[in-house]
């Protein structure tokens, strides 16, 4: 059994993955395993009887022999029963991290000293990529920062020449109340997301196991791709404003633009929901303008979900006769309050009964300019808690 038990020992030792050393007061390897051979590039017998500072880089290499000394004059070490990150160099010169381990033990009435080295190269270079993955998000974080600024600070100079030539006081007041209600809310829960998943990287992560400091970069790419959202709803609005969208007009096939909007959006469905889409009419042809029209049906079918329960049901229809071409997008969500429908196509209008649902306020005013650039019209019918129907209808030869 004894033997047993020794050429067992001397198994692990000698197949183990980490490299096993151990030397004596002096210094001198005394015994090495394959693993320091193929971590350092040495044979056994280039190692065996050297001074082990041979696999030190400057100024390790001059110190370890001082290190030694000290530690038998005053029993005071920096490593042994400690074990610290350190750095060793191989036979060809190349420098590398490592992770050693020393143990102090007797044999045959000598004091030896056995170490474990662990070879940190690859988890050096994740942490470094981690890292600057980090630093780059971080930057894409301060440019929309700063962009979203420049935005606010525009609309705010915009909302000021708009009171003093366009609009009454009355007017100004309650679209600014919206715009500050909105912009509270949908830049600072983004952007607080951003911050806190940044700054627990930053100082924790040392002590984060990766799935989590993952986890917080998603935080992250999720608020950075918000934001984005809510910049190009206000892009959009801008360039209707200056007069810079021009409808497009070209003949298409509506069904199949139907068919693949809800393809796309049954991805976006709740667990439950259903979304149908049916046409009507054997035409299935139409002269618009094709991303206009997309834009707004993928606005209105993403709001059908949003304001649905998980168990709602959307329905997508289209129907095309001799003069008109109807799109319906029909659900049976919270519905919108009466005394907020007159207002549902004004800039940063949100219906009282959405506070805790995500929105900017600024896509139903993009669908009706939109509509009205195609010479369109949109209406809509709607009950708290009983759903919304949007009815969309175009000349078929505008």
């Amino acid at each position: 059994m004894y033997n047993n038990n020794i050429e067992l020992l001397k198994s692990i030792v000698e197949n183990v993955i980490d490299g096993i050393l151990v030397i004596d007061q002096e210094g001198v390897i005394l015994l090495v395993n394959p693993s320091v051979c193929t971590l350092f590039g040495y044979s056994a017998d280039e190692l065996l009887g050297k001074n082990i500072s041979m696999l030190m880089p400057a100024p390790d290499k001059h110190n370890h022999n001082k290190h030694i000394k000290r530690y038998k004059l005053t029993g005071q070490s920096h490593i042994i029963g400690i074990g610290r990150e350190i750095m060793g160099i191989t036979k060809n010169g190349s420098i590398f991290p490592a992770r050693l381990a020393v143990s102090e033990t007797k044999y045959n009435d000598e004091v030896v000293y056995a170490g474990v080295i662990h070879d940190l190269s690859e988890e050096k270079k994740a942490e470094e990529k981690l890292k600057q993955h980090t630093n780059d998000l971080e930057t894409v974080v301060q440019e929309r920062t700063t962009f979203l600024k420049n935005i606010v600070d525009t609309l705010e100079q915009a909302k000021e020449e708009v009171n003093t030539s366009l609009l009454k006081e009355r007017e100004v007041n309650q679209l600014k109340t919206r715009f500050v209600s909105m912009a509270s809310h949908e830049f600072r829960t983004p952007l607080s997301s951003i911050l806190l998943s940044a700054s627990l990287i930053e100082y924790y992560f040392d002590r984060l196991e990766k799935d989590k400091i993952f986890l917080h970069l998603g935080k992250i790419k999720s608020g950075v791709s918000r934001l984005t959202e809510i910049i190009n709803d206000f892009l959009s609005i801008e360039k209707i404003e200056i007069g810079k969208v021009k409808p497009v007009l070209n003949e298409f096939d509506l069904v199949a633009l139907c068919n693949n909007i809800a393809d796309g959006m049954r991805l976006q469905l709740k667990e439950g929901q259903e979304l149908i889409y049916h046409h009507f009419g054997t035409n299935p042809k139409v002269t618009l303008d094709s991303n206009l029209l997309q834009h707004c049906l993928l606005n209105l079918t993403s709001n059908a979900i949003k304001y649905s329960g998980e168990d709602g049901l959307i329905e997508l229809t289209s129907e095309i006769d001799d003069h008109v071409c109807r799109i319906k997008i029909k659900d049976n969500g919270i519905g919108i309050p009466q005394e907020d429908q007159e207002h549902l196509f004004e800039a940063f209008f949100r219906a009282g009964n959405t506070n805790d649902i995500q929105g900017t306020g600024l896509g139903l005013n993009i669908v009706k300019r939109y509509t009205d650039l195609m010479n369109g019209t949109i209406d809509f019918e709607s009950s708290t808690n009983l759903g919304t129907t949007f009815t969309l209808k175009f000349p078929v030869n505008p």
